[in-house]
């Protein structure tokens, strides 16, 4: 099924998880214990990503296509730009819909580590849009998601532009738009509103990813699309003893994020899970006592 026909069909929020396939062998038996523990919660599609400059490939496609078979979610590979040209892509695309994977995330993808520069990463695909219209011309029965920067795109600072360029990729034919992490819903509901001035009537999904530890929040907030942490939730952190109770602050954080969000009676909320259960099982016991 289609993300956008689970969206337009759904009478409530639905909810999605995203993955990372594993670098290594060993860990993959505990990937998917945690798709197994969080296959309960019903989540209506999952979603898998690519490593930085594509380094996860080929286990992205065998990962997409095992859950395909072996669960029944509906899945979404993520595409990059980064060292992509239309002839692979097109093969990609093709064995997809022959597994019955008809969803994709196109992104333009991190620069990858020894590249001076992105321009020199890319080959046919320059920009996200470029490889949105692609799919839409080449595979038009697959479903495209874009990603979207509720505190700003770090490359674009400005903000009119931004939302221009993504207008520009829904036009091209993305279906809906699924946002990196943020910590404070002002944020969200103000990219919502700048969306629609644009013309934006595609469904926009908020992304969700509690802080678990104090090196995780530093690292949130070092990476080129790092996410604001608002002063209050920064505060009870660094006053925590230890990572158990940042841990515990950061799941009460982001209940309280996706309850607001469920209240504005959005479409659905998509968790960063990191390849892990237990906050996204504590979070959903929070929403549902």
């Amino acid at each position: 099924m289609l993300v956008k026909e689970i969206l337009d069909s759904a009478a409530k929020p639905v909810f999605s998880f995203e993955f990372f396939p594993p670098k290594k062998d060993d860990d993959w038996e505990t990937l998917f214990e945690t798709i197994a523990a969080l296959s309960p919660l019903n989540p209506s599609y999952v979603s898998v990503t690519y490593g930085a400059g594509g380094s996860t490939r080929s286990r992205t496609h065998n990962l997409v296509t095992k859950i395909q078979q072996e669960t029944g979610l509906t899945v979404v590979s993520h595409l990059t730009c980064i060292c992509s040209d239309t002839g692979e892509t097109g093969t990609i695309l093709q064995n997809y819909q022959e597994n019955g994977i008809n969803n994709v995330l196109a992104l333009r993808g991190d620069k990858p580590a020894g590249v001076a520069s992105i321009e020199e990463a890319v080959k046919d695909f320059p920009h996200a849009i470029d490889l949105v219209r692609f799919i839409k011309n080449n595979h038009p029965a697959i479903g495209v998601g874009v990603a979207g920067f509720p505190e700003g795109h770090p490359e674009t600072p400005n903000r009119m532009k931004e939302i221009e360029y993504l207008k520009e990729k829904v036009d091209a034919g993305a279906d809906y738009i699924v946002t990196q992490l943020f910590f404070d819903n002002c944020d969200y509901f103000d990219f919502v509103e700048r969306c629609q001035i644009a013309g934006i009537t595609v469904p926009i999904i908020p992304g969700i990813m509690p802080i678990s530890t104090k090196k995780g929040m530093i690292r949130m907030s070092e990476l080129a699309l790092g996410a604001r942490i608002p002063a209050s939730l920064l505060k009870k952190v660094l006053a925590s003893e230890n990572d158990t109770d940042v841990a515990s602050i950061g799941i009460e954080w982001a209940t309280k994020q996706v309850q607001e969000l469920i209240d504005h009676h959005l479409k659905g909320v998509h968790f960063y899970t990191l390849n892990m259960a237990d906050a996204t099982l504590r979070i959903f016991k929070n929403l549902h006592p």
